[in-house]
């Protein structure tokens, strides 16, 4: 395991969670529907996100996970039902959360800059940003590439900029979409080794993957998508041992779901 990932996972294992405070959770979605080209892509979807845990969302591809994440974040407007934070202030509300996108889109300079823009597009005051953005950078493990170009950095690199990104804004929910797709055993166990960093400093963690052993890994709750509805709801544990539907059996099996 690289050195960076391999202290970061020690630091998250022994030290002892921060008890964060609820910030704008719980979450709440009343009977949510999202419509496109005239198909119904999520399907009345109720549930509710508390703090504390870490969700990870699972499906099989087309289930709806990456809508959801959107919808719950605000990148999406629902076609019927409500979505609610704790919060009411806009303002305040946007920046309490962060998303990550499973494929980062990173601006045409250092990585570095990118983490500043961030903050400067959040209203960070300019003399605050240096520090912050030298902290997240080493948080990730990335200080030594803070004036490369972020644009040639490797894929798991750069997917550790955009977490940096995320976390120097300092929220309180993050939503990770699939944030290790398409990365090697090693940028994989790096990615992870931040997610539980994050978890461990008391950000509510919102994840979807389709990485059985992942959602293991770092599930303490699962919400349990098909064809855009919401199958289970449940403990990690249960779901992974006594999973109540047959479409949530057959996909813990790793069978193929119709």
């Amino acid at each position: 395991m690289p050195a960076m990932a391999l202290k970061l996972r020690e630091e998250a294992e022994s030290a002892p969670r921060q008890r964060a405070d609820d910030g704008p959770l719980p979450l709440r979605l009343e009977r949510v529907c999202f419509e496109a080209g005239g198909q119904r892509l999520i399907d009345e979807i109720s549930l509710t996100l508390e703090a504390g845990t870490r969700t990870v969302v699972l499906g099989p591809n087309g289930a709806g996970k990456s809508l959801l994440l959107r919808l719950c974040h605000g990148l999406l407007r629902p076609s019927a039902g409500t979505i609610r934070w704790a919060w009411d202030d806009a303002a305040r509300l946007r920046s309490a959360q962060a998303f990550v996108f499973q494929r980062p889109v990173l601006l045409r300079r250092s990585a570095a800059a990118n983490v500043a823009y961030a903050l400067a597009v959040a209203g960070v005051p300019r003399a605050e940003r240096g520090e912050r953005v030298q902290a997240a950078l080493e948080q990730v493990g990335l200080a030594h590439l803070a004036d490369r170009p972020a644009r040639v950095l490797s894929g798991g690199e750069q997917q550790r900029l955009a977490l940096a990104r995320a976390w120097a804004q300092q929220p309180k929910v993050m939503f990770l979409d699939e944030p290790t797709a398409n990365l090697d055993p090693a940028a994989t166990r790096a990615i992870e080794a931040v997610i539980a960093a994050l978890y461990a400093r008391g950000v509510k963690i919102v994840m979807t993957t389709h990485d059985l052993g992942q959602a293991r890994r770092h599930a303490d709750e699962i919400v349990f998508l098909h064809k855009g509805r919401l199958v289970e709801h449940t403990d990690a544990a249960r779901f992974f041992t006594r999973p109540d539907s047959p479409e949530a059996r057959t996909f813990v099996a790793g069978e193929l779901l119709a």
